[in-house]
């Protein structure tokens, strides 16, 4: 009798934990805490992790979870006034930031929902499936190798506090790295020289179980150099493009054939997807773009809020699929899959650009300047060579 009911309460446990459920758990799960910190990069290093660590317990195709992962952490990152592309597209714009934000939703939540639809869909056609004693293996691994304790959660909770508080990003993330050293001493027992030598060279770990080692084995300011190096590089590459007139020559030709609505905004979006590519950097797909063609949509009775929405459906989204970007090499180092491998589930970020783009074929959700408003604008910014651009 106990056996039947111990048999039933596993079952159980498994329907839970089928892959539909837990798709859509990961993507909204990373969507909640993107918006609440207004990062996709520490959403994908931190809760993404967890997710690609049970998926691969669950026996999940990885280039699926992550796609997931990443459809909810560029979702939250997207809404969450406290991130810094959200913040960068309005302020380049001149766009209020809540506006620019109300104004988001009307791409980003279609793709939402056509994301989980996908989701519910995938995991129906999944063929992993939960593995108990892969579970309890992985559950020893992890009490073997740590001491887990609530202490422990005091680390993430601290840097959410801090961003909900506004306290610049600098200051939030050496708090939020001197608290997960003094837990590393106190609660885990390591010595303070290793602890250090833990944030300079990253983690190791040797447990003789192959998925555990290679989810835990990782990190370090060594670990992120070559993310860094290549920031360094393709924003150099991107400012020579730049300044050089190359960027702007080619915008004066788009803009010069995009004579509709519908066509200066998907010429907007398909550029910064084109800087994502040639510059591999997603701060260069929203600044060259808002210099290039904000004049071009106030003169056309534009509100600019369509163009900082444009800038993020084109610059912001498409990047981590683009994969020499800086974004996706930082995905790879953190959720171990390449861009080649789940682009094509990372459903969120290549359905909102082309929503984006049929709102301004069809005229919907797109809001116009009354002619006062417009010459307003003019007068205030772009008068004062502020964001001038090609016409």
């Amino acid at each position: 009798m106990d056996r039947g009911r111990r048999g039933r309460h596993h079952d159980f446990g498994l329907n839970i934990v089928s892959p539909s459920f837990f798709l859509v758990a990961c993507c909204l799960l990373c969507a909640v805490v993107s918006l609440a910190i207004g990062s996709s990069w520490s959403t994908m290093g931190t809760v993404g992790v967890a997710c690609m660590g049970i998926g691969a317990a669950l026996n999940m195709p990885l280039p699926m979870v992550a796609g997931a992962v990443i459809s909810g952490a560029y979702f939250g990152d997207k809404m969450s006034p406290l991130s810094d592309t959200t913040i960068l597209a309005s302020g380049l714009t001149h766009t209020n930031l809540f506006e620019h934000i109300r104004h988001m939703v009307y791409t980003i939540l279609p793709g939402l929902l056509i994301a989980l639809g996908v989701y519910l869909y995938l995991g129906r056609t999944a063929s992993g499936t939960a593995d108990l004693a892969d579970i309890a293996a992985t559950q020893a691994g992890v009490a073997q190798a740590f001491t887990v304790s609530p202490w422990l959660l005091l680390v993430p909770l601290l840097l959410i506090a801090l961003v909900l508080r506004r306290v610049p990003a600098v200051p939030s993330l050496v708090l939020a790295t001197l608290a997960g050293l003094a837990c590393q001493v106190f609660v885990q027992g390591v010595s303070l020289s290793d602890a250090l030598g833990t944030l300079q060279n990253g983690y190791v770990l040797e447990s003789g179980n192959e998925a555990l080692d290679s989810l835990f084995t990782r990190g370090g300011l060594q670990g992120m150099m070559y993310t860094v190096s290549l920031v360094l590089i393709a924003m150099t590459f991107g400012g020579i493009l730049e300044y050089s007139g190359m960027l702007r020559a080619i915008v004066e030709r788009i803009l010069a054939a995009a004579r509709t609505t519908g066509s200066l905004i998907a010429a907007a979006v398909s550029s910064a997807l084109l800087i994502n590519v040639a510059c591999a950097e997603q701060y260069v797909a929203l600044v060259v773009p808002a210099r290039m063609y904000v004049r071009g949509f106030v003169e056309r009775g534009l509100a600019t809020k369509n163009l900082s929405r444009s800038l993020e459906d084109g610059g912001t989204l498409t990047s981590v699929l683009v994969p020499w970007n800086t974004c996706a090499v930082f995905a790879l180092g953190a959720l171990g899959v390449s861009a080649w491998e789940y682009a094509p589930y990372a459903v969120l970020n290549y359905t909102v650009p082309l929503i984006g783009i049929l709102y301004g074929m069809t005229g919907t959700f797109i809001t116009r300047l009354t002619a006062a408003e417009a010459q307003a604008y003019r007068r205030t910014y772009l008068d004062e060579g502020q964001g001038a651009g090609a016409t």
